[in-house]
Formats: C-alpha cells, structure tokens, sequence
C-alpha cells in the first residue's frame, strides 16, 4: 500500500506524433505499469480522428464513410461517454494516477487554473463537462484499473466545427436536453474569447499541474514509451475488428436516455421460453463496467425469472429489457 506521507510524484509526457492509435496505446500502458505515489500529466494531440467511447456503437455516433473517405481516423478509448472530434487545434490531456491520488476535482482544477492565465473563468458542468458562458470545450471521460485511474479529455482551442458537425452524429433528444439546435452551437473554441493555442497553454497546464500538486515534475521523453508492446497494442486498438468489430450486426431495437447516460439496445429473444439468446448495448454512460456487467447478466437470462441489481444503470436497463420483452410479446 502506498504510503501517504510520501512525496507525490508528478510526470510530464509530451506526445509528439498525431497517431490515434499509438497516442491511447502510450496511455493505456501508461494506466496498467502501476508507478505508486506518482501522477501523470500526457499532453497529445489527434489529426482529424472521431474517437468513441468503448461501449459506443460507431456507426451510430459518426459517418465512418466521410470520416474515412476524407483521410480521418476512427478511434475507440477505455473509457465510457460519448463521441468527440479530435484534429490539431484541438489539446488531449490525461492524468494517470495512483488510486490514492487520483482525485477528478484536483483534476479539474489543473485545467481551470491554467485557463485563468487567459482571464477565462469556466466551470464543471453535467456529467463530465468543462464549460465557459454555458459553452463546451473539455468532454472528461473515466477509467480505473486494481491500482490506477485514468481522467481525459479535450481542450478545445481551435477546432474545424464545421468538421465536428460533418463528422459526429449527436441525437436530437440530447441537443434538445441542452436547449441547442447544434453541436456546433453548444461547443466554443477557446481561441474565439481568448489569445491561445497549443503552444502557449502547454506551459501554463504544467505550471499549474505542479502548483496544484506541489511539486516539480520530472519529463518523460514520449518516445521512450513507444516501445514495441505500446506498438503492437496500437496495431490491435486501430483493427477493424476492434473498431468495428459486433457492430456491423448491431441493429437497434430500443432506445432510452437516463440521467447517467442513454443505451440502445440490439436483443434477441427466445419468445417461446423467454430467454434471452443475444444482447448488446450501445452506451455513452460513463460507468463502462456496469455496461459490460449488464450485459454478462442479461445474456442467457430468463425473462421468466425476477431479476435485478442494486447498480442504478444495470437496474434501469433490466427494466427497459422487460418493457420491450412485453412489447414484443403482446
């Protein structure tokens, strides 16, 4: 167990190449080489990439046909929530934390105190939000591991929204749960209120990383960790079978929002003996292993059984499960 009365350490890893696929590689070796009492701050960049949750469906999320056919990427992180646009006036930042460290609102603040050297007050909005003037630039999306937790997300400074409004497919229900007409509407670039970009940012997120911290950061040099086992897990996360994989079958038979996200739901059910032969979820939620442990429950299950859960998300989708088994049924 760490010890708390050690000196936090504090990373710096600056990427320095625009590959999706190598850039959520070096982060997600990052969150399994457990370094106790250490937090790391990565600094990276994507080209014209739609990057999803791992739970998300991404035909459903995004037009992979311009998105490819224009020479962008198609990505899916670790994490849970919802799709983003990632090109290069747009700043990835993750944290990578000893479980005893990791804390979203210290976090946070990195962020909005380095942003205060613009005279740029924001707030955390919603589930996973950063805002300024009720305006979206920083989607925060969360993963943990036996000993480490994963926070990231985007600073928008100066992103293509006429892109990001081609590329992302965002339901109506959820621009009209935000009062907009638009994604584009509901997001800001940074640049637009501010004199910022990339470059002079980056010296202000680690001033303030270390002052937050109270510490001075050791850089680790990005290549150092692009070694062959960060290489081959890059080949593996842009595959097609891991990017496209169960959802060129996924057809959706019900959809719903709940206050931790929204699912839709590709089911297959014996009617004669009520059991469910095949489920998938498609879902934003920000929990990905309540969805994948919903899932587990759910495949085999018999509908003439009770089930339920004391997990919220997993309570909710058995009962939206029932509701279309007796819509079917009738």
């Amino acid at each position: 167990m760490t010890n708390t009365q050690d000196k936090t350490q504090l990373q710096i890893i600056l990427g320095n190449q625009y590959n999706p696929y190598l850039n959520l590689a070096v982060e997600s070796k990052l969150l399994d080489n457990f370094r106790p009492n250490t937090i790391s701050l990565f600094l990276w960049k994507n080209k014209q990439t739609v990057v999803i949750g791992t739970n998300q469906n991404p035909y459903s999320e995004c037009d992979v046909v311009s998105l490819l056919d224009e020479g962008g990427h198609l990505a899916r992180r670790r994490t849970g929530g919802g799709a983003v646009y990632h090109d290069l006036g747009n700043l990835n930042f993750s944290f990578v934390a000893d479980k005893n460290i990791y804390d979203v609102k210290k976090q946070m603040q990195v962020i909005q105190k380095a942003l205060l050297n613009f005279n740029l007050e924001t707030e955390v909005s919603g589930r996973n939000d950063i805002t300024y003037q009720g305006r979206k630039f920083s989607g925060n999306a969360f993963a943990k591991t036996k000993n480490q937790g994963l926070h990231h997300g985007t600073i928008l400074i100066k992103t293509d929204s006429e892109r990001l409004q081609k590329y992302l497919k965002v339901k109506p229900a959820k621009l009209h749960k935000h009062g907009v007409k638009s994604v584009a509407s509901r997001v800001i670039n940074l640049s637009e209120v501010a004199d910022i970009a990339s470059e002079n940012i980056i010296p202000h997120l680690i001033k303030a990383f270390e002052d937050v911290y109270q510490g001075t950061a050791t850089f680790i040099n990005f290549n150092d960790l692009c070694n062959e086992e960060a290489i081959k897990l890059s080949q593996k996360i842009g595959s097609n079978e891991y990017l496209f994989g169960k959802w060129k079958e996924f057809h959706t038979q019900k959809s719903a929002s709940f206050d931790w996200g929204s699912v839709d739901i590709d089911l297959d059910i014996d009617e004669e003996n009520g059991i469910i032969k095949n489920i998938n979820i498609a879902s934003d939620s920000l929990e990905p292993a309540s969805i994948e442990a919903a899932i587990e429950l759910l495949n085999g299950a018999s509908l003439k059984e009770p089930l339920s859960s004391e997990n919220k998300i997993i309570s909710d989708i058995i009962s939206l499960i029932y509701k279309i088994n007796k819509s079917i049924s009738q």
